[in-house]
């Protein structure tokens, strides 16, 4: 009898998880929710990693004087590929005008996964490798897709946790840009 019970408890509250979890992973994009990071305000970590498209590799350091937006991704992660598109217009218009680029962090992919995801869905910025996760550990990222935005002097400005718009950053970094004077 016990055990007829805890299946009737149990089934239920399996299908409740079940459920929530689906939802998450198919969540749309809901658009920079800026976040509270105890990195705010503070000198960015470093980043250094080799580059997955293309030779050599990435350094934040050399990258100082300008404003750049760090975004923690996976090509599995359905709220990053739904972010791509608005990553890649932010990108492409602020590259033109030369005062943001972007970095790709990418969490737990394939090599080949994340060469032919830039394929199919553009996007013309560094992409690093962070195979142990140390990059993602030390921002502090607790799931994909989060983004940092990394001001001129390499302080982090803000936290974006979740799939972004490029309005939205646009938005931010103006802002920013305001304070930053």
């Amino acid at each position: 009898m016990k055990g007829r019970v805890a299946q009737w408890v149990a089934v239920p509250v399996l299908v409740v998880m079940i459920g929530f979890l689906v939802v998450l992973a198919t969540s749309d994009v809901a658009g920079n929710d800026e976040d509270d990071s105890p990195l705010e305000g503070r000198q960015a970590p470093s980043i250094t990693g080799e580059l997955l498209r293309g030779d050599g590799s990435f350094v934040l350091a050399d990258h100082e004087g300008e404003w750049v937006l760090v975004n923690f991704f996976a090509t599995w992660c359905t709220p990053c590929v739904q972010e791509h598109p608005e990553l890649v217009n932010f990108a492409e218009r602020h590259e033109a005008a030369g005062d943001a680029s972007v970095v790709s962090v990418v969490y737990d992919a394939d090599e080949d996964n994340v060469r032919d995801f830039f394929e199919d869905n553009g996007g013309d910025w560094p992409v690093i490798d962070d195979p142990e996760g140390r990059i993602a550990l030390s921002y502090g990222v607790s799931g994909v897709p989060e983004s940092y935005l990394i001001a001129p002097n390499g302080v982090v400005v803000e936290k974006i946790t979740g799939g972004v718009t490029a309005s939205g950053l646009d938005g931010l970094l103006a802002r920013a840009k305001e304070a930053y004077r």
